[in-house]
């Protein structure tokens, strides 16, 4: 990837990027420190060696021009934006100036899943799928780490990024936010990239993204969650500010006890009974050595049609050390390996690749605790299949609540204070 020049105006298709293997095997769905053998160590290898020599990623980045916040309003060149999260982190860090930033895996691997899924290959429409969103998360971390650079030469500072469909931003917005960043100025943009009705991007392996700019870099020391570096793995970076948050804590360093972080007296949605029962028979989890926690959680439920067809989900989510609280570091939702009756919902039927974008990249809740699960307004909707946002957003809310369940047990019956 070329250096960012001095006015941030840089487009360019990449080289194919070197996905770190850990990141690929986390996105698989597989535990942290996991190495791939047999059948799994070779469908990866292909799916690397497909992209190296086919896939065209790229990438876009500009600064905008003017940046104004009013009211509950963000202005960025004139085009307006409702983003609490967002206009909160700007506020933070009196933040002067936004940069737009767009990246994609390409189409390429995108057109060769759907071919291979067409061929009865399912196994490597999955894994070649999944490695596209590992380009994708490179390809963020790359351009943030270009970013950083940038602005420390020039004694400012890039915030953590946001896009459109991450929590309080509206993925409704994202048309206006890819009509922002195709108003280009010397460079054109990269690559064709369009919005559905959903809000979901075509080609789906693309994100859309503002890093804010400030000058203050003060207020970085003051309020670490707004250093992006806690949330950067790139390890050869000279400008990191502090640790990435997923590295391995020094030996020895406590994890905070004596303090409740959960909340044991929680209102769950359904009873007790159903969430003692998900918690044995469907979740597993795993602490690392750091203290953070992999949960993955297994639903089954059928289609709405063509009788009943049933189906299975995996659920995996990440969540920080017990001492913060138990965020929500990363989600996922994906079909289990081997099942296809998710190809029989109609919404599939209709648009497979409207309704697998919205699954995948829809991760309500990322970034809070994990007790904000019971502050999360959303309707109830017992639907076995996943063709509503409403039947989805209800499996996530049953999903967190059983770990938070699940988590409340172990402390307790004495597993952490």
């Amino acid at each position: 990837m070329p250096a960012v020049s001095g006015n941030l105006d840089l487009s360019c298709t990449l080289a194919a990027p070197n996905v770190l293997q850990e990141e690929y095997v986390r996105l698989l769905g597989y535990p942290r420190g996991w190495a791939l053998e047999g059948r799994a160590r070779e469908l990866a290898g292909w799916a690397q060696d497909w992209y190296a020599q086919h896939g065209r990623p790229w990438m876009y980045a500009r600064q905008a021009g003017q940046l104004e916040i009013a009211g509950d309003f963000i202005y960025v060149d004139g085009s307006r934006f409702t983003s609490k999260r967002l206009k909160a982190t700007l506020e933070q860090a009196e933040a002067h100036s936004v940069i737009l930033v767009a990246v994609g895996a390409g189409p390429e691997a995108e057109e060769e899943a759907r071919r291979r899924w067409s061929d009865e290959k399912p196994d490597e429409y999955f894994f070649l799928e999944v490695y596209a969103s590992a380009v994708v998360e490179h390809l963020t971390t790359l351009a943030g780490a270009r970013l950083c650079a940038w602005a420390e030469q020039r004694e400012m500072a890039v915030l953590p990024h946001y896009s459109p469909g991450y929590p309080e931003w509206d993925v409704a917005e994202q048309p206006r936010f890819l009509e922002l960043l195709k108003q280009t100025r010397a460079a054109s943009f990269p690559s064709s990239v369009e919005v559905l009705d959903s809000g979901m991007l075509r080609p789906k392996k693309t994100l859309l993204a503002a890093f804010g700019l400030t000058r203050h870099t003060d207020r970085l020391q003051k309020l670490t969650s707004l250093v992006p570096c806690t949330r950067c793995s790139f390890g050869p970076c000279q400008y990191r500010r502090a640790p990435y948050r997923q590295a391995p804590r020094p030996a020895g360093e406590p994890i905070e006890q004596g303090v409740q972080v959960l909340d044991r007296n929680a209102r769950y949605s359904v009873n007790e009974k159903a969430l003692q029962s998900w918690a044995n028979e469907r979740l597993s989890l795993r602490t690392s050595t750091d203290g953070a926690l992999e949960a993955v959680f297994r639903y089954d439920g059928t289609t709405c049609t063509n009788m009943g067809r049933p189906l299975t989900f995996l659920y995996r989510v990440e969540l920080g050390p017990r001492a913060e609280g138990y965020p929500i570091r990363g989600q996922q939702c994906f079909p289990a390996p081997g099942d296809d009756g998710y190809t029989s919902m109609c919404s599939y039927l209709e648009d497979a690749g409207a309704l697998m974008g919205a699954i995948e990249q829809e991760k309500p809740l990322q970034g809070q605790r994990l007790d904000a699960v019971f502050a999360w307004r959303r309707s109830p909707s017992p639907a076995g299949c996943y063709c509503e946002v409403s039947s989805r957003n209800h499996k996530w809310g049953l999903v967190l609540e059983t770990i938070h369940y699940a988590l409340v047990q172990q402390e307790l019956t004495g597993g952490t204070d």
